[in-house]
């Protein structure tokens, strides 16, 4: 009997160290789902991943020769009911030159309506050069029913594109919005978990590049 207890001590050791190997496996997988979604944005921020771009206190204080044309789209996604749409559909910048262009925006319902801007550039390669100093896609918007508003977007090519080879076949960036319904807007649930799942694809848009 003092042999068969002094045999399975060892072995109670070695489940009781497999147990707790596997609960910190479980632990640490529901702690990387939560901080999946922060990590990756902040991955897209820091590296421009997917054409994500950058955001900047100022801009450079030195202008290059070097001109890029930047090129505006816009989107809505259908459970919106917005008119939305750049001002210009393209102006042509200094690398490092700061520029002001205005997006606008309008509430063709009949009650107010709250809305999230998401963004990319492409190629998507320049994200990490594009940079906006300010942004009506940093904030929701919300508009009033028939409300019509003017959004400023201030932004910047930084000359760091100048020193990267990949960066040298590029003349033209093309800034992309898309306005989605903002969550906290919605009274269906069930519509909410629709509207959820299209802001992750991104389907579910209406091309809205000019506003009529």
């Amino acid at each position: 009997m003092a042999d068969q207890e002094l045999h399975g001590a060892p072995r109670k050791n070695r489940n009781a160290r497999t147990a707790l190997t596997l609960a910190g496996v479980v632990v640490g997988m529901i702690g990387l789902s939560f901080a999946s979604v922060p990590l990756y944005r902040l991955f897209c921020q820091v590296t421009g991943f997917g054409g994500t771009t950058q955001v900047a206190e100022s801009a450079p204080q030195e202008v290059s020769d070097r001109v890029i044309a930047v090129r505006f789209n816009a989107d809505v996604n259908g459970k919106l009911p917005w008119r939305f749409g750049p001002l210009q559909r393209e102006v042509k910048v200094q690398v490092g030159e700061n520029r002001l262009v205005f997006y606008q925006a309008q509430n063709t319902s009949e009650k107010p309506v709250t809305g999230t801007a998401t963004f990319n550039v492409t190629p998507l390669k320049a994200g990490q050069y594009f940079s906006k100093v300010a942004c009506f896609c940093f904030t929701e918007q919300r508009l009033e029913p028939g409300q019509e508003i003017d959004m400023p977007v201030s932004f910047f090519v930084d000359p760091a594109m100048l020193d990267d080879p990949e960066m040298g076949d590029v003349n033209t960036i093309t800034l992309s919005y898309t306005f989605f319904r903002d969550l906290d807007d919605m009274d269906d649930p069930a519509e909410e978990e629709r509207q959820t799942t299209e802001n992750r694809l991104g389907n579910g848009s209406r091309s809205a590049t000019e506003v009529n």
